[in-house]
């Protein structure tokens, strides 16, 4: 069956490094997830690529790294004073999340900590990174109008909810519009 705009998609997943098989993200010991197709909640690349696939299927799908988070930006990475982080229990590695001067969700990632600053990235985990997906799309069905109105798959781990198994950054590998939820985006 073709799978179209609008469809919710049910899929296991593995998410790696293109170019050196390290696996980024995987639900594969896990749910399947399932999202709607044409909402976003993917990266826009891998729903273009989801497009060309029947349902069922298995596939492996490579989006470069110019079509998936871009290029790594070094002067994304930032030394604030530590004081910006009191309260907080600061482990390297961490994400943190905050709110953008326009009001925008912003996650970063924290590199290093000293006595009187924090370095912080803001970078995605997987800019810079051409992704390999290994796809299991289990079945693929219309969306219901209630599903297609609150982007939310009726009884099932959508895509989004950022508690998928494996090494997630975020959420779940796919991509979504969170910067870090649904992995990749």
């Amino acid at each position: 069956m073709a799978i179209e705009k609008n469809s919710v998609v049910s899929m296991f997943y593995e998410l790696k490094d293109a170019n050196t098989n390290e696996v980024l993200e995987s639900n594969l010991y896990g749910q399947p997830i399932s999202f709607i197709l044409g909402k976003g909640q993917v990266l826009e690349s891998l729903e273009e690529e989801i497009y060309k696939l029947e349902s069922p299927c298995n596939a492996d799908v490579i989006i470069k790294k110019e079509n998936a988070l871009g290029e790594y930006d070094e002067s994304a990475v930032q030394t604030l004073p530590r004081e910006q982080f009191a309260g907080i229990e600061l482990k390297l590695g961490m994400e943190l999340f905050g709110e953008s001067d326009e009001g925008e969700t912003v996650r970063v990632i924290v590199k290093d900590i000293k006595d009187d600053s924090v370095t912080v990235d803001y970078n995605h985990a997987y800019a810079g990174r051409d992704l390999l997906f290994s796809l299991n799309i289990l079945e693929s069905r219309a969306a219901s109008e209630d599903e297609i109105l609150t982007g939310i798959v009726a009884g099932s781990h959508s895509c989004g909810c950022g508690s998928h198994a494996g090494h997630s950054h975020g959420g779940c590998g796919c991509g979504g519009h969170s910067h870090g939820g649904c992995g990749c985006h």
